[in-house]
């Protein structure tokens, strides 16, 4: 080979070292423009929802209570813990009128112990009758005697005559006793003061979280209210005065206007279900629940003892025109907002949006332009990045995958996340530039050749660049040096 073709080919490794030297110092700069040179994970999957179906779902609706239809009144039935309970008339839901036996006593044993009484009345009255008789016996007796022997038959029948006004006490005893068996027997049914559908019957005298209760309560039929509950820990989410949205649990579309009339915290009830949030589960055991009234706008609809759902009205029920989305999928850092979107390939992208109004209370932004209700989107969790692939089934998603397994370095920013993994397969990842470059030469035995206008750049790449304009490469120790 001429001497001149060594030189040229020396000149343009020389150019390539160059190239390598600058390429290694700015190495993550060009990592970051060009995507295929970031790292990213083919095991990397993530679920993507259908934008039309995250409308329906993120609508901005707050927290929903249980709560029941009840009147404002409410009759409290208690029954005497001294006396056994015959029959329980009506069941839990049931309506009754004013004056409709509700509970019976057992009465059997009263009957008996009146008849035992009388028995001992009848004891009683034959014992006055022979008492009568001994003082007449008695008197006649004395009679025949002379005044001065009649003491000793005068003081026997005073004796009886102490003995029958004590019976008679007895027997007046006896009879009031009747009486007042006979006023139990007679009272025998508890009736229904007010008409109204029977709310609760507790036969333990205690509700379902262990505190006293009335044995009954009926619910009077008349202007209705919503009764819910709330436990310690979300009761600040509430007020007074606040308005709130009642929703049939059977049809969603009824709903009723209210507002909050009472938080009654001056009654706690124990809760020990696991219905609710709490930091741990001794704390959920203890927690305690307040009840809290709505009194509503119109009653319209509403079926007295009805379960329904309580929640905040936010203005959720209002109608928008166009594309609304939830604000927490919108990515605002850099200026330009975007969402994290599926392209026709299944890959993630960022999809730029025109974003036009903002409802501040539902955190809803109108879409003007970027996307459609047909679109698929995910959240923006930390990490994502560019190329993902995106599935439509959450049971694909393989949470041990290294996007969900990220050290908190890593999810700052989108750094070498944005990469498309199938670009790099399909390009043999970084391995091809290494191998047909010479990359592996270059960092190792020309680290630093190369040009810059940095300052700051290692000194040997001004040298190295020098020696590149001169068509002269840094060689090996040993080897000749070729000179044209």
């Amino acid at each position: 080979m001429s001497g001149k073709k060594v030189a040229a080919w020396l000149g343009v490794l020389a150019v390539l070292a160059a190239a390598g030297g600058a390429g290694y110092y700015y190495r993550n700069e060009i990592k970051e423009m060009i995507p295929f040179f970031q790292d990213g994970s083919p095991a990397d999957k993530v679920y993507v929802e259908k934008v039309s179906r995250v409308m329906n779902q993120y609508s901005g609706v707050s927290n929903r209570y249980n709560g029941t239809v009840e009147s404002q009144e409410t009759y409290e039935i208690n029954v005497d813990s001294s006396r056994t309970i015959d029959k329980i008339m009506v069941e839990e839901g049931d309506l009754v009128e004013e004056g409709q036996t509700l509970v019976t006593y057992d009465t059997s044993d009263l009957k008996m112990q009146i008849q035992q009484i009388n028995l001992e009345i009848e004891s009683i009255n034959n014992d006055i009758d022979n008492y009568n008789k001994q003082i007449d016996m008695t008197a006649k007796e004395a009679e025949k005697l002379p005044v001065e022997e009649r003491f000793t038959y005068e003081t026997e029948i005073q004796s009886l005559r102490n003995s029958i006004s004590q019976k008679q006490f007895d027997l007046e005893s006896k009879k009031l006793e009747i009486s007042k068996h006979q006023t139990q027997i007679n009272n025998s049914s508890l009736v229904s003061k007010v008409s109204g559908v029977v709310k609760t019957i507790n036969e333990k005298g205690t509700d379902e979280y262990g505190n006293s209760a009335p044995f009954m309560t009926v619910l009077q039929t008349g202007d209705y209210r919503i009764a819910g509950s709330i436990d310690e820990q979300n009761i600040w989410t509430i007020s007074e005065g606040q308005q709130v949205l009642i929703r049939s649990r059977v049809d969603a579309e009824k709903t009723w206007n209210g507002v909050i009339s009472l938080i009654d915290t001056e009654n706690p009830k124990q809760s020990n279900n696991n219905n609710y949030y709490s930091s741990s589960d001794s704390d959920m055991q203890m927690a305690s629940r307040y009840p809290f009234y709505v009194e509503l706008d119109s009653v319209d609809g509403l079926i007295l003892g009805q379960h329904v759902y309580i929640e905040l009205d936010l203005g959720q029920e209002e109608t928008k025109e166009g594309l609304w989305l939830y604000g927490s999928y919108i990515v605002q850092d850099d200026g330009e907002p975007y969402v994290w979107a599926a392209n026709d390939k299944e890959r993630l992208e960022k999809r730029y949006v025109t974003l036009g109004e903002y409802d501040a209370e539902m955190d809803e932004y109108e879409i003007l332009s970027g996307l459609t209700v047909s679109d698929y989107i995910t959240w923006p969790m930390p990490g994502l990045y560019e190329g993902v692939t995106t599935v439509t089934s959450e049971a694909e998603v393989d949470y041990s995958s290294p996007l969900y397994n990220q050290e908190p370095s890593d999810m700052e920013g989108d750094g070498f996340y944005d990469v498309d993994p199938g670009m790099m397969e399909d390009m043999g990842g970084t391995e091809w530039m290494m191998e047909d470059m010479g990359t592996e030469w270059m960092m190792e035995d020309m680290e630093g050749a190369g040009w810059t206008d940095d300052p700051e750049a290692p000194a040997d790449m001004d040298e190295g660049a020098a020696d590149a304009e001169a068509g002269v490469m840094p060689l090996e120790a040993g080897e000749a040096e070729v000179a044209e």
